[in-house]
């Protein structure tokens, strides 16, 4: 199962953006476990996580993110901007299992 988390900086609008991943999953038959928090309560989550997902309004956080959590095989991305207005839960799970991939 992979488990993909997402963040942004109080964990509202990701929530809606995973329901969607999580729709997009099941109709895929993908076993996901998928998440969203906000950015001070990733420390407590961020276990087991193998995708690491930034909402465009905090891809300021990338650069230290990345540098934390890359090392430990959390592959870090921000969502792109276009899927995460559209709430394109398909094509952003559809990348961040392009990662694990990988």
């Amino acid at each position: 199962m992979t488990k993909i988390l997402l963040v942004c900086s109080e964990g509202m609008s990701t929530s809606m953006l995973v329901q969607k991943m999580r729709e997009a999953a099941d109709k895929q038959g993908v076993e996901a476990d998928i998440n969203a928090v906000a950015e001070v309560a990733l420390k407590k989550h961020i276990a087991g996580t193998q995708v690491l997902l930034l909402g465009p309004q905090v891809r300021y956080l990338f650069d230290r993110l990345a540098a934390e959590y890359t090392p430990a095989g959390v592959h870090v991305a921000v969502i792109d901007m276009v899927d995460y207005g559209r709430m394109n839960g398909e094509a952003v799970l559809k990348k961040a299992l392009e990662f694990v991939q990988k």
